[in-house]
């Protein structure tokens, strides 16, 4: 599978830039830009990536004093795009529905700090009515735990040496982060973090949080035993 090229234009360095793709988020945008106007108050640099709104998010964030930078639909695209616009020496791309801990930029910088891992990601919380999900999110971070391989609604991070090294997101619409996990394991181990971020349990109640699982579980072991994403992507539509 061809690699990603991650083209880059980039400014003033910072030590943290955080990239969100939105795409009709207009009824979590209160909460989400919240959020990261208090990362911006730490230092932190925000990318917001537009794949084509038609709900308004992008005039919302603009109007709240955000830059969205534009790029074509899909998640990898846009993370790609907002990559290629950012200044940070650390990369952490942070799903809309999905919400950072206290001190989530000084944890990431103690974790990469001595050089020995170039990547990682939080432990997650599903947030939501269902008991069940306090499960699916303590399995989902074991199973990270174990394999190394961590998925986008953990906000992955990632030294930007180490994210252009391996090409970025493979522009596929899905497993994107299972195949960047996949690419950065061979320069790492993650860094699991055991702070939690806390993301939405919506699509679990929507459709069933058993239905889900399962889903999910056929998912990654079709990909795993080398169907491409693509035809996985329709199955999960």
């Amino acid at each position: 599978m061809a690699r990603a090229v991650v083209a880059r234009s980039v400014p003033e360095r910072v030590a943290l830039s955080i990239i969100v793709p939105m795409l009709d988020e207009a009824a979590a945008l209160p909460g989400l830009l919240a959020q990261l106007a208090h990362w911006r108050t730490r230092g932190c640099e925000v990318v917001l990536v537009d794949g084509g709104s038609t709900d308004g998010s992008a005039d919302m964030a603009r109007a709240a004093g955000f830059t969205v930078t534009h790029a074509e639909r899909g998640r990898a695209r846009q993370m790609n795009a907002g990559a290629a616009q950012a200044g940070g020496e650390v990369l952490l791309f942070l799903h809309a529905d999905t919400q950072l801990p206290a001190d989530a930029d000084a944890a990431v910088g103690a974790a990469l700090a001595d050089g020995a891992r170039q990547w990682g990601r939080f432990d997650v919380r599903i947030s939501g009515r269902a008991p069940m999900l306090r499960v699916v999110a303590a399995l989902m971070n074991l199973r990270s735990r174990l394999t190394g391989i961590a998925t986008g609604d953990q906000a992955m991070f990632v030294r930007r040496q180490a994210f252009d090294a391996v090409g970025g997101f493979p522009l596929q619409p899905l497993m994107e982060d299972i195949e960047l996990s996949r690419r950065l394991l061979r320069r790492s181990r993650p860094a699991c973090l055991r702070a939690r971020v806390t993301t939405s349990g919506r699509r679990w109640e929507q459709r069933g949080v058993w239905r889900t699982i399962a889903l999910m579980w056929r998912l990654r072991w079709a990909y795993w035993r080398g169907v491409p994403a693509e035809v996985l992507a329709e199955a999960y539509r």
